[in-house]
């Protein structure tokens, strides 16, 4: 009986080692991104007024602390796990917004053709639900977009990535506490 217990006690201590809670919602410590495994680099909930949106992580291939080191390693994976529901616009506008402010008018209009396809693709996922994933993966020179692990579209581009995730840990995050939990802090 005694074996028992301390099997069972450490099965509970690897699963608790391999997994984050944030904000109700359980994230695995890696994710698989193309062939490569990428490492929880940080995590927090995004709030607008009083309701919490969504709980934002941060994948990468190794720990960064600052955005400048994010940026830097490839591939990534920003997830975004719904705690209420969203319509297809409410998210579209937030993305858009968080360009606009995290990127010059020169980047933006450098990537104005992704963007365009950005929109479309988030308009494609329609409202979505709490519980949701919506996945935005870099790799392979692409931002791949998931929706609870269905691919729903594919945008060419480094510098559009660097601009859209940009949006969670730029100059002007979405939320600043966001932006730290993200980069670890």
């Amino acid at each position: 009986m005694r074996k028992l217990i301390v099997f069972a006690g450490a099965v509970a201590f690897a699963v608790a080692a391999q997994a984050a809670e944030v904000g109700g919602v359980n994230l695995p410590d890696k994710a698989s991104v193309g062939a490569q495994e990428l490492v929880l680099n940080g995590a927090g909930v995004r709030t607008r007024a009083i309701f919490k949106v969504y709980v934002g992580s941060l994948y990468l291939p190794a720990k960064a602390t600052t955005a400048a080191a994010a940026l830097d390693k490839g591939p990534r994976r920003i997830q975004l796990n719904l705690l209420r529901d969203l319509s297809g616009d409410q998210l579209v506008g937030a993305l858009l917004d968080g360009l606009k402010d995290n990127n010059t008018p020169a980047e933006l209009a450098a990537v104005q053709a992704q963007s365009d396809q950005l929109v479309t693709i988030m308009k494609s996922l329609g409202d979505v639900k709490e519980k949701d994933v919506v996945t935005l993966d870099f790799i392979d020179g692409a931002t791949k977009i998931a929706l609870n692990g269905a691919a729903k579209g594919s945008i060419p581009g480094e510098a559009f990535n660097r601009a859209l995730t940009k949006v969670w840990i730029g100059d002007k995050p979405a939320q600043a506490d966001l932006k730290k939990a993200m980069l670890g802090g």
